[in-house]
Formats: structure tokens, sequence, C-alpha cells
């Protein structure tokens, strides 16, 4: 009888082997093969559709409520669901708490509509599976990369033929790599141009092997700092936080009323340095395409600059980076061909699933200040991609970025970004023409913030006194906190907000603190009957405030101040 139940067990086990085994491979059944097909179908080849059908913009489910569903921290042993049932419930039960950040009235963030073949192509990388770390486990994809690289450099730095011929495939230099996005991108270009800042000397193996402090005694200095334009992105703190310099020496440089790095500062404050003599500057970071105001600070100036006092530039393009690719803007990013690395988010302008970044350098040598190996993989002499990247395994985004290239080309994507910038001009125009609104930035690239403020009040504004100025902001800013709040829950539409300095975007005003309203057009969907809605929809929110009419029970009246 023991013998008959140690079979009954082993032949249970063998057949729970045998069904995981299973999805290595294929469905378990029909019922699971038509789920996915059914599923699967409207995302590949109705994806704008079952976006709108599944997913909400902002759905109005509260965060809690979502979370009390997510409390189970219990993993079981056995089997729970079948795949097609637990396919069914992402369908059912997540994808609609989701949002949709392909809605054309989804204009708040840095993430919009992909191009329905990129699902295509995520799921044959998925599929491939390939590690683009080691030859052994890509080896096309590694070279494959090496080219998308290589294409993407040469639109930012414009080397010759020769230049691409010699270093494409140069099993010794290399012209960037691709990332998990641009906090990485940043940081890799940054850790370059630390290694590089604190170096090696006589008696000094360098910063990557001794550390910082061996390195400021080595090279007699007190501490390394970083100079980053005053809308940098926060992954710059980030930066320093990581590398060891301490995110208190990453330092920003002052703006003009354009949102640009002055210039002016940037020198003064080198000079500063240079005269005190304990600090060493690792490099400088230039924006080109800002988060918050799409903005892009003067690089042949700050190039200039940096040249003259032998200090790293880099360029953080990852939002306006593909603007080079249209004929028309392209002059937009002038000056970019001479900064020493440049970071692009291909998950941005690219229009790529998330995530993917990339980092570019113009000197095909700097990776070798960060280059490792290990006895197992990336040996010495090895011409694996890992040995010169932050990241171990990565997936191979350059087949969706490579497929992406041969699919709408180049005037493809210039056309994406022209239609991105000439809406945003288009809107500000609609913005300024209604007198409820302020136009607080004015688009460069394809970003612009306003704010609810009525003409009145800007007129009052400009002749009131810094006390009275201070209270019409304050009332305003509340009411732009309010707004943004109240239109995302009600879930048609979707602008962010941010806050800027009041004395940088209104110059001679008194120091304080602005709330605007962003909005980011990078959705091609997008229109300008689409942007009208919104801002209908946010003049309707203010108009009940006034009335005393708000459907908002949790919030106090808004009144005209």
């Amino acid at each position: 009888m023991e013998e008959q139940g140690s079979a009954v067990i082993n032949d249970g086990k063998q057949q729970e082997w045998v069904n995981l085994i299973r999805v290595f491979t294929s469905p378990e059944d029909e019922k699971t093969r038509d789920v996915l097909v059914h599923h699967m179908r409207q995302i590949l080849f109705e994806l704008h559709d079952f976006l709108i059908q599944n997913v909400g913009i902002t759905e109005a489910v509260s965060l809690k409520e979502i979370a009390d569903r997510c409390t189970d921290t219990v993993m079981n042993s056995l089997p729970e669901k079948r795949l097609a049932d637990v396919v069914s419930g992402v369908f059912e039960d997540i994808a609609p708490h989701a949002v949709n950040v392909a809605s054309p009235y989804f204009v708040g963030h840095m993430t919009a509509a992909i191009p329905y073949f990129m699902v295509h192509l995520k799921a044959i990388v998925a599929a491939l599976n390939q590690n683009v770390v080691k030859l052994e486990t890509s080896k096309m994809l590694s070279v494959l990369e090496k080219q998308v690289v290589a294409k993407v450099h040469r639109i930012i730095y414009q080397k010759d033929e020769a230049f691409y011929r010699e270093h494409v495939q140069n099993t010794h230099t290399s012209l960037g790599s691709f990332t998990e996005g641009g906090t990485t991108a940043n940081l890799t270009a940054l850790w370059v141009a630390r290694n590089r800042a604190l170096g090696p000397t006589d008696s000094f193996e360098g910063v990557e092997i001794e550390g910082l402090a061996a390195a400021y005694a080595a090279h007699s200095i007190d501490r390394c700092v970083i100079l980053v334009s005053r809308r940098c992105h926060y992954s710059l703190r980030k930066c320093g936080g990581i590398l060891g310099i301490g995110n208190g020496n990453i330092i920003p440089v002052p703006v003009d009323n354009t949102n640009r790095m002055r210039v002016d500062c940037l020198k003064e404050m080198l000079e500063g340095f240079k005269k005190e003599g304990r600090t060493r500057v690792a490099a400088v970071v230039t924006v080109a395409g800002t988060t918050e105001t799409g903005n892009v600070d003067p690089i042949p100036e700050i190039s200039a600059l940096c040249r003259k006092e032998g200090i790293h530039l880099h360029a953080d393009a990852a939002w306006g980076g593909p603007t080079l690719m249209s004929e028309t803007y392209a002059h937009l990013l002038k000056g970019i061909e001479e900064v020493d690395s440049v970071t692009i988010d291909a998950h941005k302008q690219f229009y790529m699933p998330m995530s993917s970044g990339m980092v570019f350098f113009k000197d095909p040598t700097s990776l070798d200040a960060v280059a490792y190996h290990a006895n197992y993989i990336i040996r010495k002499g090895s011409v694996d991609l890992g040995s010169k990247t932050l990241s171990g395994s990565r997936e191979a985004n350059c087949l969706i970025l490579d497929s992406a290239f041969k699919i709408m080309g180049s005037r493809g994507y210039g056309m994406l970004i022209n239609h991105g910038i000439e809406l945003a001009r288009s809107f500000a125009e609609e913005i300024e023409r209604r007198n409820i609104f302020q136009l607080v930035t004015r688009p460069e690239l394809n970003i612009l913030t306003y704010r609810v403020c009525p003409t009145p009040f800007q007129e009052e504004m400009a002749q009131a006194s810094p006390e009275r100025i201070l209270e019409i902001n304050e009332h305003f800013n509340e009411v732009n906190r309010a707004l943004q709040q109240e239109q995302r829950e009600a879930g048609n539409s979707f602008v962010s907000r941010t806050v800027l300095e009041h004395e940088t975007v209104f110059p001679g005003y008194p120091e304080g603190k602005v709330v605007v309203l962003r909005c980011v057009l990078m959705n091609p969907l997008t229109t300008m009957e689409v942007l009208r809605d919104i801002l209908d929809e946010q003049e309707a929110i203010y108009a009940a405030w006034l009335k005393g009419t708000t459907t908002r029970k949790s919030r106090k009246r808004v009144d005209e101040g």
C-alpha cells in the first residue's frame, strides 16, 4: 500500500512537472489559445481602440481603493489560475485602472501614444530574449546595437564617413550605448567625467580604483562639483549621491526669464572656483529640452567656455535630442555637436515602449574610463558590450529602434517633431486669446506652461505693491492646484502641474513660487480641437467655483479672492 501511495505521489509530481514544462512551449489548451488570440488581436492590430475601450485617462477610482486590493503578500505554492484566467483578469481588473497615456487628451507628461508596431517588435525582443551584455548571449544583436548607436551618433555629431567606417564596428572603441533610461545615461556620462577629472597621476591610480578620499588628496582639492542648469532633471542630483561627490555638490546655475542657463553666471562660478583653487569641476551639464518648460540652453556659448577651461560638457537631451531629425527645427539644438557626451531617451520622442535610453560620446575612447572585466564574462580583450556599460544584463532594444528607423525614417520622425512644436505654438496663441488664462512660458520646443489668472488680475499685478502681488499669486496658486486635481479626477483629460520661480518667469516681481499647468505635446493624435476641449473644461471648472456649484464635496469653494 505504501508503494502504491508513493507511486501516486510520484505520478502527481511527474504530471506537475509536465504541466510546468508546457508553459515554456505552448498554451495548455485550445481555450487558453483562443483567449490569448482574442485579447492579443486587439492589442496587435487595434491598439488605439483597445486603449480607449479598456483604459481610462485618469480613472476615478481612488489610489487607496486600488491599494486595498493589493495587500495579500502570500505566494501560493501551487498554481492558482490557468493562463487564460490570468490574462482575462489583467484585462478586467488591472487594465481599466491603468492610465491611457496614449489618449490625445493625455498631455501632461513625456509619455504618449506609441506606433502600434512597437508592440509587435517588443514581443519579438521578448521572444528572442537576447542579453546584449555579451556576444555569447546575443551575437547579431550586439553588432546591431553598435550600428544603431552609430546612426544616432551621426545625427548628433555629424562626423565624416571615414570616422563612422572606422568606429561603427570597432571592437576597441565605443560611440555610446543603450541604457535603461535617461537617469542611467546621465549617470554613465558623469561617471566618465568624474573618472577623467580625477584620473591617475604618477603616484595615484585614479578615483575608480582608490576612491574619492585618495583622489582629493592626490589632486590637492577639497571637493568635486558638477554645475547644472537650475532647470535640470532631478536625476542629476541622484548622480551626485551615487558618484560619491554628494548631491550638495551638484550646483545649479541660474537661468534667465526664458529658462536657459545664464552663461555669465556660469563664467563667474568657474572663475570663482579657479581662484579658490580647492574645487575641481568635473563637468557642466547643459539641457536640450528642460523637463518643466522645454527650453534649450545656449549650447554654443557654454561649449566654448567649457572647451577653454578643459571641462567635460554633457548635454541632457533626453527630451529634445530627436529634434535633430527635423529639418525645420534642428537648428534649435545648434552646438550640440561640440559637447563631450549626450543623453537621449528613446522612450520619449523616438516613441519606443518603456524603457530605453541612450548615451553618446564625442570621443570614441571615453568609455575606457569606466571599463570593467570579469573572468567568466567580458574578459580583458573581450569585445562584449557589457565591459563599458553601467548595467550588466540588457534587452536588445536596438532591434526595436532599428526597425522603427526603417519603418518611419528620419523624415517621419521629423514630421512628428514638427507637429509637436507647431501645435505647441498654436496652443500658446489659443491660451492668450482666452482672458482667464495667462501664458507663463512660451514654447521653444513642444512644452509650455500657463495658469488660470484672469486678465484683470494680471493687470492689477502689473501695478500692485509687492505684498499685493504675492497675495494674488498665492490665491491663484491654490486655484491652479485645485483645478488640476479636479480635472484629473474627472478622468476626461490630463495636464500636469509644476512650480516655477515667480521672479524668473515674471521679471521684476518679488521672489516666490508660481504654480503652473504644464502641457507636453508629443502625441500626433492630439489636435487643436482636443486642446480647446481641455481649455473649455478648465474654464467650466473655474466658472463653477465662482458660482459656488463645484461638484467636489471635499474641497472648499475657491472664490475670486
